[in-house]
């Protein structure tokens, strides 16, 4: 295997003068470029890739944290990333929290540590005030989760709009009975936001609201499965639900069918995020851009790290889409 002393011998130049050249160093005429390419051609030498990113102190790295990986909303969200970071040249470390608030402290050394260059936050466990120390390490960006006291760049959506929006749906089809139902464990500023939707669009439609009517702990189909079971055995049933997920509607679904419970005269459900099996349970659910917002991300990210001396807070907001389907159809 050629080293950088053999091509150095090659082209008839110091070794100096050909590390020069492989890091990009100014100041160096054409024809000795021209002789250092020639030589590792010759020679089929290829730089030290980790070296030349010491050299430049960057890693080319990525860390994207998000809370469970086999939500396919994250799923989806970081595959979008992925593709938008090759294009600029960096590669992905995908860290799994699983709402973990240390996990999530202990991930944070990658940036102190300088192993990445910068990290994109999908979910935040812990308080933007423990968060906001890491900034002098390297560039944060917030990507789905937002948290206004933050003055770093995110992408996101109103969450509370997007609570709105699915609870006037249920009510505008009569329903007055509307248990809501979390995706997100830990009050994370996501499910604090739908539900302050839920309950706005509940108080403007002069609607109180039954403390047994809301749930915070479920975020899977098998949740969705058992959150059927915990209403359906209440005396005051409700007549349509308000799921955080479309995972824990179709699972909701599921087991609702598997009783008798027909969807949607006897129960209406609405999911959210509009991730393919919304589609094949035929759930009307709350569309959240997630390709639009990945790449959103991932671009403020890279911005961040190739221009650091700008100050940004830019900010992106996406809307929502309601897309109708037979769950919530009375007719």
């Amino acid at each position: 295997m050629a080293t950088i002393s053999d091509v150095a011998k090659r082209a008839g130049l110091s070794r100096t003068t050909v590390s020069r050249v492989i890091n990009q160093h100014p100041y160096v005429s054409e024809e000795k470029k021209r002789l250092v390419e020639k030589a590792m051609s010759e020679l089929q030498y290829v730089p030290n890739s980790n070296a030349q990113k010491l050299r430049k102190q960057k890693t080319e790295t990525i860390a994207v944290y998000v809370p469970r990986l086999t939500n396919p909303f994250f799923s989806q969200l970081v595959e979008t990333m992925e593709e938008v970071a090759a294009e600029k040249g960096f590669q992905l470390l995908f860290c799994q929290t699983r709402y973990n608030k240390q996990q999530e402290l202990n991930y944070l050394q990658l940036l102190r540590g300088k192993q990445i260059d910068g990290l994109i936050l999908t979910s935040m466990e812990n308080p933007w005030s423990e968060i906001e120390n890491y900034l002098s390490y390297g560039p944060i960006v917030l990507c789905n989760e937002y948290d206004y006291d933050a003055k770093v760049p995110m992408a996101h959506l109103d969450q509370v709009m997007g609570g709105y929006i699915g609870t006037k749906h249920l009510l505008d089809r009569g329903h007055k009975a509307i248990v809501y139902c979390s995706s997100e464990p830990g009050g994370s500023r996501v499910s604090k936001g739908r539900q302050e939707g839920y309950i706005k669009a509940m108080q403007q439609a002069g609607i109180s609201i039954d403390q047994e009517w809301m749930y915070t702990d479920q975020f899977t189909i098998e949740g969705g499965k058992r959150l059927f079971y915990r209403f359906h055995n209440l005396k005051n049933r409700p007549s349509a639900v308000f799921t955080g997920s479309d995972e824990v509607a179709s699972g909701l679904i599921f087991e609702a069918r598997k009783n008798g419970c027909r969807i949607p005269e006897d129960l209406a459900v609405i999911g959210f995020d509009d991730q393919p099996i919304a589609e094949l349970m035929g759930l009307t659910t709350v569309k959240q851009p997630v390709h639009q917002l990945g790449r959103a991300a991932m671009e403020l990210m890279v911005e961040q790290i190739q221009s650091p001396e700008k100050i940004n807070s830019n900010r992106v907001e996406l809307p929502f889409e309601l897309i109708i389907r037979e769950s919530t159809k009375t007719t």
